[in-house]
């Protein structure tokens, strides 16, 4: 009698098994005939049983299950995520077991999954649609985990959407990889325009170099996005009315990273954010004292000095930087928009005037000052044209001083130099 017993287990054991097979066998067939539903609903009922199953029956029920819940790309977040997960079970499973029969095809399927991602995302960019650039890049870096910028992407898009919990979300996640973003940029200016150019590779920076096409090759590490991160975390804390959790990041980041310039300068942001204006002054007095040459710390201190009111400060500090790098035409630029925000204040000034003859006086000595502002600024655009050629607001800004102060010609040149500007984009 026992031994019936477990001959009767036996045979239902192997029942199951062929139940199994049998669903796995209708699920394939409807994927090769792209019916996605009723794939779906034979992985369901073959899933119950697949614990007990044998390694290549596992693999091969999760690949089925990751193509069936992908259905070709048409298939909802949720059913994406367990798609993606099912695809990374296979491989671990194949990796376990030594025999890779679905493997390949996996990360065939994968990389398809990954582009459509992407060009979905880029896509969805391109038309301001950010809440989908933000899944699209999201569903890439789970694609491919080591590409972490994909999830960078994917936080820096959920902000432009305003989905600040999304956003934080991400960055958390960043922030514990230890994610910096850093990379080797390689740039050399175009002879033609004038603009520096990144390139993908260095070979390609020299051969563009050696065929007389650019010039001034530079090698440079990208500057860390952990700054950046750490700020953005603090920013969406206290913009959501949590400022110790915000400070608490912040201060936690700077411990781990006292010699990091961006986080200090993020949290001297943070400070003058929630108003607390000695605090961000000893702050910027530590960056400064930190690293006096670094010509991108002066300039992001002139930006912070300007967003406080302080311009004269903030002139010092585009000014350092200049000297330290005569290029730099976003410290021109800068400096043009601070000298032209005493325009306002002159203009103000004239049109509360009447017609008595000291008003017309007082009237001429302000018109004046208004050009002497203008002669003030003129340089600074000039240069920051020299230097980035097609900046638009710069053009259109020094069109209009010219013919402000009646030089015709220099008129007449700048507006056919933003018509220019204006048709290339």
């Amino acid at each position: 009698m026992k031994k019936q017993i477990i001959l009767a287990l036996a045979l239902l054991v192997a029942s199951f098994s062929f139940s199994q097979k049998d669903e796995l066998k209708d699920a394939e067939k409807a994927i090769k005939n792209g019916n996605f539903a009723d794939a779906k609903s034979a992985i369901k009922s073959a899933e119950p049983l697949i614990g007990t199953a044998d390694d290549r029956t596992k693999a091969k029920f999760y690949f089925l299950k990751g193509q069936a819940l992908y259905a070709n790309g048409n298939a909802s977040n949720e059913d994406i995520n367990t798609a993606i997960e099912s695809f990374d079970k296979v491989v671990e499973i194949e990796k376990k077991d030594g025999k890779e029969k679905y493997t390949d095809d996996v990360n065939e399927t994968k990389m398809v999954m990954l582009n459509a991602f992407l060009t979905k995302a880029n896509t969805a960019l391109e038309k301001s649609d950010f809440s989908a650039s933000s899944l699209g890049f999201e569903k890439a870096y789970r694609m491919s985990p080591k590409d972490t910028l994909y999830l960078y992407y994917a936080a820096s898009t959920a902000i432009n959407a305003q989905d600040y919990k999304t956003s934080l979300k991400y960055y958390e996640e960043l922030r514990d990889l230890g994610f910096t973003g850093e990379e080797m940029e390689y740039t050399a200016v175009d002879k033609e325009s004038g603009e520096v150019e990144t390139f993908s590779s260095k070979s390609l920076r020299d051969i563009s170099v050696r065929a007389g096409s650019h010039i001034t090759p530079k090698d440079k590490k990208s500057e860390s996005k952990a700054g950046e991160i750490i700020k953005n975390i603090a920013l969406i804390y206290v913009n959501s009315g949590e400022n110790e959790k915000g400070l608490a990041a912040m201060k936690e980041a700077r411990e781990a990273n006292p010699d990091d310039l961006g986080l200090l300068l993020s949290e001297a942001n943070v400070q003058l954010q929630l108003g607390n204006k000695d605090e961000f002054k000893k702050l910027i007095e530590i960056a400064t004292k930190k690293d006096p040459e670094n010509p991108e710390l002066q300039y992001n201190l002139g930006v912070v000095a300007a967003e406080s009111g302080d311009s004269e400060s903030a002139k010092k500090y585009y000014k350092k930087a200049i000297a330290l790098d005569p290029e730099y035409a976003d410290a021109y630029n800068n400096m043009a928009v601070l000298i032209l925000q005493g325009e306002q204040d002159i203009v103000e000034k004239m049109n509360k005037l009447g017609t008595s003859s000291a008003d017309n006086k007082k009237y001429d000595e302000l018109k004046e000052q208004r050009a002497v502002l203008y002669q003030n600024a003129i340089p600074y655009l000039e240069t920051t044209l020299k230097y980035r050629p097609k900046n638009l607001e710069a053009a259109k800004t020094l069109m209009n001083i010219y013919s402000a102060i009646g030089e015709t010609a220099k008129f007449k040149d700048m507006k056919a130099k933003v018509e220019a500007i204006q048709t290339e984009n």
